[in-house]
């Protein structure tokens, strides 16, 4: 959707049930906005896919993402960390496998660059952030306050509740609970 966190705010409107969904920016106005049948470009509702559409409609194109692949210095206290703290469950060969058709979990996953200077990753200075959907935000940042990870910041918009934490390499980890229609 080309926003890097700082787009104007925009005002979806849904086509389809014909409500306002919200004030919203970045990747969750393209999810909004999605959902509801509109596109956004540099924050305001559109009628149009943003770009040329797919011509191609055989095989041979991206279908998914199909893993998160990044370096870190301990590799093994990182995975433990994850699993202690987050709950994903390691496998031996030290990765996680998480599941799109698990209850609940949303139907799509959102890809979305972001310009150099965007502050929406701070105070990470890692060029990547990882966003974990939950099925409970309150459970779980319960759970986190027990283990005394640090909460950045806690936010409920139009179409969801979200919060934001570091892993022990300095990675911002968003979790979102997605608003339950």
């Amino acid at each position: 959707m080309g926003c890097d966190g700082g787009c104007r705010p925009a005002v979806v409107t849904s086509r389809r049930q014909g409500r306002e969904v919200g004030e919203m920016r970045g990747w969750r106005a393209a999810w909004v906005a999605m959902a509801s049948g509109v596109v956004l470009a540099g924050g305001r509702a559109m009628a149009e896919p943003v770009g040329p559409a797919p011509t191609d409609s055989g095989p041979g194109r991206v279908t998914g993402v199909g893993g998160i692949f990044f370096k870190s210095k301990d590799p093994k206290a990182l995975a433990a960390w994850y699993r202690d703290v987050l709950g994903l469950t390691i496998e031996p060969w030290g990765g996680a496998m998480l599941k799109y058709d698990a209850p609940g979990h949303p139907a799509v996953l959102a890809w979305n660059p972001f310009k150099s200077s965007t502050d929406y990753m701070a105070p990470s200075e890692r060029e990547f952030m990882i966003d974990f959907a939950v099925d409970d935000l309150d459970a779980v940042v319960a759970k986190l306050n027990a283990k005394r990870v640090v909460i950045l910041k806690r936010e409920d918009e139009a179409n969801g509740r979200f919060a934001w934490i570091l892993d022990p390499d300095g990675t911002k980890i968003e979790l979102w609970e997605p608003k339950k229609s």
